[in-house]
């Protein structure tokens, strides 16, 4: 009866990963755009995040001649071929010097752009540290920092986005600003819960509603403000005080050029796992779309609610939890998720576990995600780490790769969040 579920846990995850799929979403958006871009006479392509190879090479089939020439960053390991487009692969999620010297070049070019130019900015989710830029004296050695220290304590994604943004050349806005006033077609890959643009990938061609302000009381929340950088804190304290100017806000007229088009989000794959589950003959119960928290409490309340639900049924939530990170083991959200859910797990809880991300990266792990049921903890305590134990020591990935738990599907080139699914036998 477990085996079945757990055939169809990788069956509904195929079907989420194929929903993601960026070229037929590139393709429709096309179709909807003001802008009709298969008429254009030349066209730059900019772009940022894990899935901007795939979206560079869908447009670069779509559109073909028409587009001049481009460049888009990418997590390493997730290029694919083109032709026009140049792809810089740089590190994620810790920015590196490779992301902030393609950065630099892309604002170099933008700068140049004039009145008739029509630029498309493609941006997906990562490519907030993909594109580093921060203002000086900050280094780039500093930002890591900052960046290591709000990951370590649980940030969410738009808590993390608005310290960056105060930290930037780039984001917040300032890629359109630089880009002013040519055209900017920015089409967006969703991986934020609600799809708010100015959090995606930090909203470089997005009005920017957050403050310093609103930075150094992230700081303070996740209590890392006595230890970021120095030049951190003196940045956002001076920008508070409005001796730094203020990143582009909602109204700023520069934004009359900007078109933005979110071309897919965590809702499309999570409807498609509902569909291959009742395909399959489960009752799908969508429970959110917007699943947050931390991830072992939130694994706790979905077991919960699984447990109360008929037979042959499949709870699904998409979103994105956190891990407030306490030991030295090796992980990622979906990972923590599988494991604190299946120490929930009784010998007669016939409940079966998915949690995995559509980008195919869980953490700094080569594995999507993990799918667990109750016999996880006793096949993963064959191998001599007692289970409870690795979770203490945030070791999700070491115990459920000898669990044989894991979910390892490679670059998947897209980026929708994370899929959450317990099904009942």
């Amino acid at each position: 009866m477990v085996e079945r579920a757990r055939d169809a846990a990788h069956a509904i995850w195929r079907a989420a990963l194929a929903a993601a799929d960026v070229p037929p979403l590139i393709d429709r958006a096309l179709e909807r755009l003001p802008v009709d871009l298969r008429k254009a006479p030349a066209l730059v392509v900019f772009g940022c995040g894990k899935a901007g190879g795939s979206m560079a090479a869908a447009l670069e089939r779509a559109l073909g001649a028409r587009i001049r020439e481009g460049l888009v960053v990418v997590k390493d390991g997730y290029t694919v071929p083109t032709e026009r487009i140049v792809l810089r692969e740089a590190g994620h999620p810790v920015p590196d010097a490779r992301g902030q010297a393609a950065t630099e070049e892309m604002l170099r070019r933008v700068h140049a752009a004039g009145a008739d130019d029509l630029i498309v900015f493609l941006v997906s989710g990562g490519g907030s540290a993909l594109t580093p830029t921060p203002v000086p004296p900050i280094t780039l050695a500093e930002k890591q920092e900052t960046t290591r220290l709000l990951l370590a304590a649980g940030a969410t994604i738009n808590e993390l986005n608005a310290v960056r943004k105060h930290l930037s050349l780039f984001k917040g806005g300032q890629f359109a600003r630089a880009a002013a006033p040519a055209t900017l077609v920015v089409l967006v890959l969703s991986d934020v819960i609600g799809d708010p643009l100015d959090v995606i990938a930090s909203g470089p061609a997005a009005p920017d509603p957050t403050t310093f302000a609103d930075a150094l009381r992230v700081l303070e929340r996740r209590d890392v403000g006595a230890r970021v950088p120095a030049t951190v804190r003196a940045r956002l304290e001076a920008g508070a005080r409005g001796e730094v100017p203020e990143t582009p806000k909602p109204g700023d007229r520069l934004f009359k050029r900007v078109t933005h088009v979110v071309i897919g989000n965590n809702a499309l794959v999570v409807e498609a796992a509902a569909a291959e589950a009742r395909r399959l003959g489960y009752r799908a119960e969508v429970l959110t779309h917007g699943l947050q928290g931390e991830a072992r409490d939130v694994a706790r309340d979905l077991i919960a609610r699984a447990r109360r639900l008929p037979p042959r049924t499949c709870l699904l939530a998409g979103g994105e939890t956190t891990v407030t990170v306490r030991g030295r083991g090796r992980g990622g959200r979906c990972q923590e998720f599988a494991l604190a859910a299946a120490l929930e797990l009784s010998a007669d809880d016939r409940l079966v576990v998915l949690a995995a991300g559509t980008d195919g990266s869980d953490g700094p792990t080569d594995a999507a995600g993990a799918i667990t049921d109750a016999t996880t903890i006793t096949r993963g305590e064959r191998t001599g780490r007692a289970a409870a134990a690795a979770l203490d020591d945030n070791d999700a990935n070491t115990f459920l790769a000898g669990a044989g738990d894991l979910v390892v599907s490679g670059p998947t080139n897209t980026n929708l969040l994370d899929v959450y699914a317990v099904l009942r036998e």
